[in-house]
């Protein structure tokens, strides 16, 4: 009996992270878009350049924050590309596969997580509404760096629950913790108050003292911050920057500090609620109208399984009890403390979904126990539903409908515009995705580039290399190579003789006599 109650729960098991897998994986790195979104590109230009050249696309040697577009990108994601590019070399793909295996990694992780800290049942709901959840399949198959601080909080959060009861673990914990700042800039403000409630939370309750492995966790985080904190005492003009053959900590030419404020929390308050309910931003690239976040029906499950937690911790604390679901209350109270200093949109306050998904998979346990645990049945088939009908529309009217706002064609365009020796001009697109596209050696990117606002917080290329963007009809070259988007007006190209060549949503116009 024990055996094959073992066997179902591992076979469930499977079940799930198939689930989760098959929908990260199938066509991964052509849906979304067909090509790629101009945050992704830059990453993975630096992550070319740090590989091939050891510098960024402004000079520095392994920065521990890139300047990127100006205000500047975080980088744990450009350096976790690096070693795939090397074997695979520079694709949509490898550039995406960090986020998918971490998001993939998430979905174990959870699962062990709420095991832990609640009990096995609720450990499969949330390990299965975060598998079909179309939050987490967004985030999975493009590489937006800021969107792996979900995943490193969660791992932190995972190893730390386990230090408590072997410290070894706290040095993990401290890792992951230390590696998330290089995620996300904006979770700055929120990791130390996480660890800091969470480690007074456990010494209250004797869980954890000032062991060995506990100082030496302490000693890890610290030298993990510590770049970061030297980074902003460089761009709070403090200290001057440092540039050493090995590590760069650089001064931005525009410092985003005044996002997290105090000031408007009322407004953020209502974004954020707003968001919350909707299960939109109205960018289609984090979330569609359809579907929402985690579906539209697990809003109810989200509240009563929040209210639960907060309720037994309420009690737990008045009976001075150790109750473990304080630390996913802890991490939601992170994520809406952040929506309420800076205003959001889903990718910007990414840390607090995972909560919220464990909360509904509480709320739903809570439901099926007090009323009939048949309705685990019918939860499941409801949600397996839901599922397959969103995987059919993603793969489907979605792929069509984001495919545009990822340049979809462009890099067949450059393809076939960089085989010959002219000039190129490019209109509707991100010049980061031509620079991204046109693998130039950052040494000549850095030689040529010229800005039309530089110095800004976002800078825009007007030329480098071969390469200029934008143009006027009236003012045809004709030596130059043309891409522009199809829904351009081509007659002025037409009337000069020029050829015309569709790549999905660009066409590329030759000149006459172009070889």
């Amino acid at each position: 009996m024990k055996k094959s109650r073992k066997r179902e729960k591992i076979l469930l098991i499977i079940i799930f992270m198939l689930t989760g897998m098959l929908a990260r994986i199938w066509q991964f790195g052509s849906v979304p878009g067909g090509g790629i979104n101009q945050d992704e590109a830059f990453a993975a230009y630096e992550a070319y350049s740090l590989f091939h050249y050891g510098m960024d696309s402004h000079g520095y040697h392994f920065p521990v924050y890139l300047v990127a577009w100006g205000s500047g990108m975080n980088a744990l994601n450009s350096y976790l590309m690096i070693p795939f590019i090397a074997i695979f070399g520079l694709k949509t793909w490898v550039i995406r596969l960090p986020q998918l295996i971490c998001s993939s990694l998430t979905l174990y992780v959870v699962f062990l997580l709420i095991r832990k800290i609640c009990n096995e049942k609720t450990a499969y709901c949330a390990l299965f509404l975060l598998a079909v959840s179309p939050w987490h399949i967004f985030l999975s198959r493009w590489g937006l760096e800021s969107n792996l601080a979900p995943s490193f909080l969660i791992f932190g959060l995972y190893f730390f629950v386990k230090g408590l009861e072997h410290s070894k673990f706290f040095l993990l914990s401290a890792l992951m913790y230390g590696l998330s700042l290089y995620c996300y800039a904006t979770i700055w403000s929120v990791v130390p108050i996480i660890l800091l409630l969470q480690f007074l939370y456990c010494l209250w309750h004797k869980k954890m003292s000032f062991s060995r492995n506990v100082i030496l966790a302490l000693i890890v985080l610290a030298l993990l911050a510590l770049p970061l904190l030297l980074f902003l005492l460089v761009n709070f003009g403090m200290i001057d920057e440092i540039t050493l053959p090995f590590i760069s900590i650089p001064q931005m030419l525009h410092m985003r500090s005044n996002e997290v404020s105090f000031q408007h929390i009322g407004s953020n308050y209502v974004n954020l609620r707003n968001i919350i309910l909707r299960q939109s931003d109205g960018l289609i690239w984090n979330a569609t109208e359809k579907y929402g976040l985690f579906y539209y029906c697990t809003l109810p499950f989200v509240f009563w399984g929040g209210t639960a937690i907060l309720s037994r911790t309420a009690g737990a604390f008045k009976h001075k009890e150790y109750h473990a679901e304080v630390f996913i209350l802890i991490q939601f109270l992170a994520g809406l403390l952040l929506g309420l200093l800076i205003h959001v949109n889903i990718n910007r306050v990414n840390i607090i979904w995972i909560p919220l998904i464990i909360f509904a998979a509480v709320g739903i346990c809570e439901v099926c126990e007090r009323i009939d645990k048949r309705l685990f049945v019918f939860f499941f088939c409801i949600y397996t539903v839901l599922f397959v009908r969103f995987e059919k529309y993603y793969f489907t009217d979605y792929a069509k409908e984001i495919a545009p706002v990822f340049s979809d064609g462009l890099e067949s365009a450059m393809q076939e515009a960089v085989s010959y020796e002219n000039d190129i001009c490019v209109d509707g697109a991100s010049w980061i995705k031509v620079l991204y596209y046109s693998k130039m050696p950052v040494e000549d990117y850095i030689a040529s580039v010229q800005f039309k606002n530089y110095p800004s917080a976002f800078l825009q290329a007007s030329a480098f290399g071969r390469f200029t963007f934008g143009y006027d009809n009236s003012e045809i070259d004709m030596n130059t190579i043309y891409i522009v988007k199809s829904e351009n007006d081509f007659s002025a190209f037409e009337a000069a003789g020029f050829t015309l060549h569709t790549h999905a949503y660009f066409v590329v116009a030759l000149p006459p006599g172009t070889q």
